[in-house]
């Protein structure tokens, strides 16, 4: 999947047009606002390349830690995971690795979601 998606500098350009997109999403912005774009494009970034079987170590916090303090519910969520998916189409990312990323990424659902 790490290759499948371009490397890092691959992974790098989707976190970037991501956190792009997030910023400009009004379902999304007001939660995105005052981040860090490229702080977070490069945690994201080093995220993805980890769970993607790459060679990038993760070392922010935890889901859980990282959204304690928001309120974040499973709209947002859902949200989120439309523009990834906008973002990895306008990357040519093929349907099935997009597949094979949520499919890495749906776990987190549990620590980031923290309104029911």
């Amino acid at each position: 999947l790490y290759q499948a998606v371009g490397e890092q500098a691959g992974i790098r350009a989707l976190m970037d047009d991501f956190v792009r997109r997030l910023k400009a999403d009004p379902r999304l912005a007001e939660a995105f606002k005052e981040a860090n774009a490229g702080n977070l494009a490069q945690q994201l970034s080093d995220q993805v390349c980890q769970l993607a079987g790459g060679p990038c170590v993760y070392k922010g916090p935890t889901m859980k830690e990282a959204h304690a303090n928001m309120d974040v519910t499973r709209t947002d969520f859902n949200a989120l995971v439309e523009v990834l998916q906008l973002s990895m189409d306008a990357r040519g990312i093929p349907f099935t690795r997009q597949n094979q990323l949520l499919a890495l990424l749906a776990p987190m659902h549990r620590d980031v979601v923290n309104v029911r």
